[in-house]
C-alpha cells in the first residue's frame, strides 16, 4: 500500500515512516522542507509542500491508496483560535476533499485524547466520555474536535474506511523540534523539578504509530481509538526520569492555588499580545489527573504497550544522538 503521510517531520510522523516501513508499505510525505526529516529510505518518497494547500496536497496524494493525517499545531503560545482552526480544521478539510477527489478510501486521524473526557484511577476514562474542562476552552483540543466531527463526516461516505486515533502523552525517539519531550528536556540534570498534582496518561510513541498504521486495515469505521498505555502522576514520571537518567534529584509537587496564579499571569500577558505559552487553561490542564483505558485500541488495532520506563529512555537516548543533553553513565549502558 502507498500511504499518504502528513505531519511526517514531527515527533509521531518519524516513528509512523519506520512503522509503514516495517510493514512493507510506501510513503508519500508532504513536508514544508525536506531538510526537517531525519530519515530516509528508497520507499520513502518527499514532497516539499503544504497539506494546506490544495493544490501541493493532491500532488503528493497521486497514486496513494490511504492517508494518515498527522499534521497539527501544539503551539500553546499561539493567541487565538483561528490560528488552531486555520492548520488543524481547515487543514482536514483539504485533505477529505483530495481524498474525495482521488478516490481514496482509507483514512486515519490522529486527533488528541483531549476531545475525550478524562477519568480518575478507580474510574478510567473511555471513548465514551464526552470532553470536559478545561478542554473545552483549549483552542488546540476545541480544534481536534472539530477536524474530528469532519473525518465522522467522511466516514459515511460509501466503502469509507476511517479510523480516529487518539494519543496520549507521546515519549519517544526522533522528537526533533521537540515537542512532548520538552518536558524530560526542562527537568533534565535540575537537582530541584517542580510538578503540579496532575497526572496524565504517557505513551511510547513508536506504539501509537503501529496503532496508527494497523487503522489502515483495522478498526471500526468512523470510531475513536485511545492510544495510551500508563496512567500516572507528574511526579511518578519525574521519578522514572531520574531512575533513567541517573541523575539525583528533588521532586517538589506545587500547590495548585500557587500553579494557578501563573496560569493568571499568563493570560495577562496574553491580553497584552505577548505570546506566552502558559495561560490558566493550560495550568489547569496539568493541575487535574486525566486518565483513561486504552483497552479498545489494544483489542481492535492490536496496540503494543510498551513500558513508560522505555519511552522515556529512548527519549533521552534520543536526545544525547541529537546533542540537546549529555549522556550519562545509565544512558550509555542502553
Amino acid at each position: 500500500m502507498r500511504v499518504l503521510l502528513t505531519g511526517a517531520n514531527g515527533l509521531l510522523g518519524h516513528n509512523i515512516i519506520l512503522r509503514l516501513l516495517e510493514g512493507g508499505h510506501e510513503i508519500n510525505a508532504i513536508v514544508r522542507n525536506a531538510k526537517s526529516l531525519v530519515l530516509s529510505d528508497e520507499r520513502l518518497k518527499v514532497f516539499e509542500g503544504s497539506f494546506l494547500d490544495l493544490s501541493d496536497l493532491r500532488k503528493a496524494a497521486e497514486g496513494c491508496d490511504a492517508v494518515i493525517h498527522a499534521a497539527a499545531t501544539t503551539d500553546m503560545s499561539l493567541l487565538h483560535y483561528s490560528d488552531f482552526e486555520k492548520i488543524i480544521v481547515h487543514g482536514s478539510q483539504t485533505v477529505i476533499d483530495v481524498c474525495n477527489e482521488l478516490g481514496i478510501k482509507i483514512v486515519v486521524y490522529i486527533s488528541s485524547a483531549n476531545t475525550i473526557g478524562y477519568g480518575k484511577a478507580e474510574k478510567l476514562a473511555t471513548e465514551t466520555e464526552p470532553m470536559q474542562s478545561p478542554f473545552t476552552e483549549s483552542f488546540y483540543a476545541k480544534a481536534k474536535k472539530q477536524a474530528e466531527e469532519l473525518f465522522v463526516g467522511q466516514s459515511q461516505r460509501a466503502e469509507s474506511h476511517v479510523i480516529i486515533v487518539n494519543p496520549t502523552f507521546m515519549l519517544g525517539a526522533y522528537d526533533t523540534k521537540p515537542s512532548s519531550g520538552a518536558m524530560l528536556l526542562a527537568a533534565h540534570r535540575k537537582f530541584v523539578t517542580v510538578a503540579t498534582k496532575g497526572g496524565k496518561n504517557f505513551v511510547h510513541v513508536g506504539d501509537v504509530a503501529q496503532a496508527a498504521v494497523n487503522a489502515l486495515s483495522m478498526g471500526r469505521n468512523g470510531e475513536c481509538y485511545i492510544a495510551g498505555n500508563q496512567n500516572l502522576t507528574l511526579r511518578q514520571l519525574y521519578q522514572i526520569q531520574k531512575k533513567m537518567s541517573g541523575y539525583p534529584k528533588h521532586i517538589i509537587v506545587l500547590p495548585t492555588a500557587l500553579a494557578k496564579c501563573a496560569g493568571a499571569f499568563g493570560d495577562l500577558l496574553r491580553l497584552c499580545h505577548i505570546p506566552v505559552s502558559f495561560s490558566s487553561v493550560n495550568i489547569r490542564q496539568l493541575c487535574i489527573r486525566e486518565y483513561y483505558s486504552t483497552q479498545k485500541a489494544v483489542e481492535e488495532l492490536k496496540m503494543p504497550q510498551t513500558p513508560v520506563e522505555t519511552a522515556v529512555a529512548d527519549s533521552l537516548v534520543w536526545f544525547v544522538a541529537a546533542g540537546k543533553i549529555r549522556t550519562t553513565k545509565t544512558l550509555s549502558n542502553r
